[in-house]
Formats: structure tokens, sequence, C-alpha cells
């Protein structure tokens, strides 16, 4: 056994050195720096940023550096790194109507109070292959957008005025922590909604694009997306107020979706969420239509059997670092159980040919 050990080891070794080598890759090409990823691939910070649970560009970076590209390895690394930081205190919560917009839309109302900011978008690009950026050197300069510094209403909020939209309350309730307390179902609102941020974008973005071809009943406008930063604060006991310590970037989406009306509530719109770090605005609006999904029981609508209103489906394979772990372990080692599974249907097949030559 301890031979078996020591050649593992060995093995593994190997391996890790092996994985270096491949990471660095050509060595006549220069090396690619932590600022380079962390400046020019911001989509992909931003999304390990939003699945891994921690607002810190720079460690977001190395993460994809030392992940070989791997999004969900860079999550997962994330995530490990994050389990051993102190935790000093809780923020409060950010006010997402004083954002500093970089990009605010509507789908609803064309003429929205504050105007709409197209910002940083692909929506308007033509999808071609752009060759001006195999060149070599800089390219010339983009004049920079300047963000929105006033604050900028919520617009679904107009609705609410005329009472044409559900009513969210206001919780001052500390909502649970995902990050430090096992996932208990059935989960309330700020669980779920801390599950789907924390979720494989792709898998919520099938989840959402099921309730849109039917799968759930849920016709969904998007009545406000925007992206920009938000000022943190934290309360300081001994100073008896609150100190802004930082800002991070955020996507937020809230969608306004149909609603006939039920036995206890008359016809109106209903409300879809999304918050996430960074620019992540597919996720959010994803995020959105599974949110307003899984609240047909609290509006009293039918359970129509859609896999996107089953909050035990959904939740509990949301994520992908336990959705990872669980289906990466069946490539280690399982001589043992196959073995039984081998003479198991050895046993099977010779009782089954013994059974055909009596029978003869």
């Amino acid at each position: 056994m301890y031979v078996a050990v020591k050649g593992g080891e060995r093995a593994i070794d190997n391996a890790h050195a092996w994985l270096a080598e491949e990471r660095r890759g050509d060595t006549s090409v220069a090396e690619l720096s932590v600022a380079q990823i962390r400046e020019q691939l911001t989509l992909a910070v931003n999304r390990v940023m939003a699945e891994g649970s921690l607002y810190d560009p720079d460690l977001a970076a190395l993460a994809i550096k030392q992940a070989r590209g791997d999004l969900i390895e860079a999550i997962f690394i994330i995530r490990a790194y994050r389990t051993t930081l102190p935790r000093l205190g809780a923020s409060l919560p950010v006010e997402t109507e004083d954002m500093a917009c970089d990009r605010r839309i509507s789908a609803t109302f064309k003429d929205a109070p504050g105007g709409q900011v197209l910002g940083p978008t692909f929506d308007y690009t033509h999808r071609l292959l752009d060759f001006k950026l195999m060149a070599e050197g800089d390219l010339p300069e983009v004049p920079e957008g300047e963000a929105r510094t006033e604050p900028t209403p919520r617009i679904v909020e107009f609705l609410n005025r005329e009472g044409l939209i559900q009513d969210e309350v206001r919780s001052d309730d500390t909502p649970p922590d995902l990050t430090r307390e096992p996932l208990e179902l059935p989960a309330e609102r700020a669980l779920r909604l801390q599950s789907l941020t924390r979720g494989d974008e792709g898998f919520v973005l099938g989840m959402a694009y099921s309730t849109q071809r039917g799968y759930g009943r849920n016709h969904a406008f998007v009545g406000e997306l925007r992206i920009g930063t938000c000022a943190v604060e934290m309360e300081i006991p001994e100073l008896g107020f609150a100190i802004e310590i930082g800002e991070v970037e955020l996507t937020e989406c809230e969608t306004v979706n149909q609603f006939t009306g039920s036995k206890t509530e008359p016809p109106q719109f209903t409300r879809g969420y999304g918050l996430t770090f960074g620019q992540c605005e597919r996720k959010a609006i994803s995020m959105a239509l599974v949110d307003r999904a899984l609240r047909w029981k609290e509006l009293g609508e039918e359970d129509s059997g859609a896999p996107a209103q089953d909050e035990e489906f959904v939740l509990s394979h949301a994520d992908n670092i336990q959705a990872t772990g669980f289906l990466e372990h069946i490539k280690l080692p399982h001589y043992v159980d196959f073995q039984s599974e081998l003479e198991l249907i050895r046993k099977l097949r010779a009782e089954a040919t013994a059974m055909q030559e009596a029978a003869e």
C-alpha cells in the first residue's frame, strides 16, 4: 500500500508540473498579466466575482489566470479563498436608486424619467469578427463615457403609483446568509435570490429561457436594467453613524410580468428581480425571470409543473461548484465499486446462460 501511495503522489506532482507548463504556454509569447485580465476580460472577471460571492477584481483575474480560463474552476478557487477571510462586520443594504449609472435602459417606457443610457453593450454590434483586434500595438483611443451621478428613480415605481404593479414591502429583517448556512427548503425569497446570483449563468439562463417558451407561463418585459457603481456603507458602533467604505459595480434588473389576478389579488403586473456583482446583464435578466417563476405560490397561481417553478429542482441544481464536484468525482478511482458491479453482471449472465441451456 505504501508503494502505491508514493507512486500516486509522484504522479500527482508530475501532473501539477505539467499543468503549470500548459498554463504558461509558448514561452516565446508574452505572459498574460493579472492586470491585463482584469482590465480586458472584465466580463469574465465579473462572472467569477458574482458566482464566487467575492467582490475583488484582482483576485478574480488571478483565479482566471490560474484556472487557464476555466471560469467554473476560477469560481471554485475564489470560493475556497473566501472561506479563509475573517468577517469584520456587515454593510448596510446598498441603495441602487443612487447608482452612478453607466447603462440604464427600459423596454417598457420609451421616455423613461431620467433618460435612457445605452452604455457599453454588445446589443447593437453585428457580431462580426474584428480582425483589427489582432493588430499589434494600441488602437486609437475611444472617448470615455461619463457615468450618471444624479439619482435615477426606479422606472417600475411609476407603475406602482397607480397601483398597477405588485407592491414590494421592504423588510428590515436580516436575511439568512447562504455562504454561512446550508440551503433549507422551502426557501424564502431572499435566500432564493442569493442562490440564483451564485448559480451557474448557463443553468439560470436555461431556466429563464424555458419560462419564455411556455414552461411556466411567464411573459416578461424588462422594466429596467441598470449597470453602475453603488456606495457601500457600514455602521461603526464607536462613531454612532455609517461611513462609506468603498464602491461596487452592480447590475440590477427588474421585470414587469403579466398577472391575471387570483382570489385575493386583483389583476396587476408583478415583478421579477435580479442583482449581481459587475456587468452581468444576461445573468441579472435570467435571475429576474426565474425569480418571478418561483413566486407562483405566493401569488396564488396554479402549479404548472414547469421545471423553473420547482423550487427544489432549481435551487438544488443551480450551483455550478456543487454540480462540478459531484460530476467530476466519477473520474476518480472507483475500482472496488466497479469490481463488485462486474462480478454481479458476470453472475447474472452465468445464471441466464444456465437457465437457457436447461430449457434447451
